[in-house]
């Protein structure tokens, strides 16, 4: 199939021009780029009705090629850290691409996050992108031909993963959107109410590499089974926000069935009353309370300081090619890796 036309001019990196890519139903509105596959901005109302961006980001791709964050941005190969920048398989030794200290991260210096991709197929309701990560592609084994597909039903907008290798190796993917359910002037995200729907997470070092202890999250700030405050806990003398600054830890979400999506989160607003639940098939999440947002970024609503939004990156464990007791993120010849998001976003 002939890659996609269309699209509107988002501005030039990389020697050539990013296109932007509307989905609008009579819920929502999600613009995505074809630079990192993003999701740019999502619109959605309020409990009055009004519409407005719940979603930090900037007005052309450069605020995307130039600020850290990985705002809205496609994850891969593998989404979260692995330590040392190495994994061991087949007996063999990778070394990879180290963009955090001595670390990976999101698939390394030029993971998916920081290419073009190509669009295959784009219609008032979806958008699906194509990439192919050539062997050797940041350090890992195998060509790896991806599809991303976001589409918009309702007042759900869905990401969805298709994968493929020639070679044994990891492959976690995920995304990356800064929400803040007040809207564009919103100050930071600490007053929105926050479930997460499991009972264990993972402990990592000063470093945020999991220990590999799974623990549970009871009678520890982490106990985000019953509807609290974001930021109810989050300034507390814990070991774990120290390291993290802040939420930024991987739960553990209950075992799942085959290809069925399942709600793991829901986060709420007073203010506007507007209500986000995030479904996946994958086996966990990272909570991020965007720890590291330092008031570099100006974006669209303002400078993006710490806590000015909150993310969810649903999948698979991390650093599990270094972690026996973890459930594998390896995939083989003659497999195929699917994966879900759902977005939903409704009013109270």
């Amino acid at each position: 199939m002939e890659p996609a036309a269309g699209g509107t001019s988002f501005g030039f990196t990389q020697g050539r021009e990013a296109r932007l890519y509307a989905l609008e139903n009579e819920r929502l509105k999600a613009c995505i780029t074809d630079y990192a596959g993003a999701l740019v901005s999502l619109e959605a109302p309020d409990r009055d009705g009004r519409r407005d961006h719940v979603l930090l980001g900037f007005d052309d791709v450069t605020g995307y090629v130039d600020n850290r964050g990985s705002f809205g941005a496609l994850l891969g190969r593998t989404a979260n850290r692995i330590a040392g920048g190495r994994f061991a398989i087949g007996g063999d030794v990778c070394e990879l691409s180290r963009n955090e200290g001595d670390n990976t991260l999101h698939g390394g210096a030029a993971g998916f996050g920081k290419r073009f991709w190509s669009v295959e197929e784009a219609s008032t309701d979806r958008v699906r992108l194509a990439l192919t990560s050539a062997d050797g592609d940041q350090g890992f084994p195998g060509e790896v031909s991806v599809e991303a597909t976001w589409r918009l039903d309702g007042p759900e907008l869905s990401l969805g993963f298709v994968a493929k290798t020639t070679q044994p190796t990891p492959v976690s993917l995920s995304a990356h959107p800064y929400f803040n359910l007040d809207g564009l002037a919103a100050g930071d995200c600490l007053d929105h109410q926050v479930e997460i729907f499991a009972d264990l997470y993972l402990p990592t070092d000063r470093q945020q590499i999991p220990t590999g202890e799974i623990r549970p999250v009871a009678g520890t700030p982490f106990d985000l089974r019953s509807r609290q405050r974001v930021g109810a806990h989050i300034r507390e003398p814990d070991e774990q926000l120290r390291y993290g600054h802040g939420y930024d830890h991987y739960f553990v979400l209950a075992e799942r069935h085959e290809e069925t999506s399942r709600l793991a989160a829901r986060v709420r607003s007073a203010t506007s009353g507007r209500v986000l639940e995030i479904l996946t098939t994958q086996p966990g999440l990272q909570f991020y309370t965007g720890n590291n947002l330092d008031g570099s970024a100006p974006g669209r609503g303002g400078l993006y300081r710490q806590s000015a939004g909150f993310a969810f990156e649903p999948q698979g464990f991390p650093d599990a090619p270094n972690q026996a007791n973890f459930p594998s993120t390896i995939l083989r010849p003659g497999e195929v890796y699917r994966q879900q998001i759902v977005y939903r976003l409704t009013t109270y």
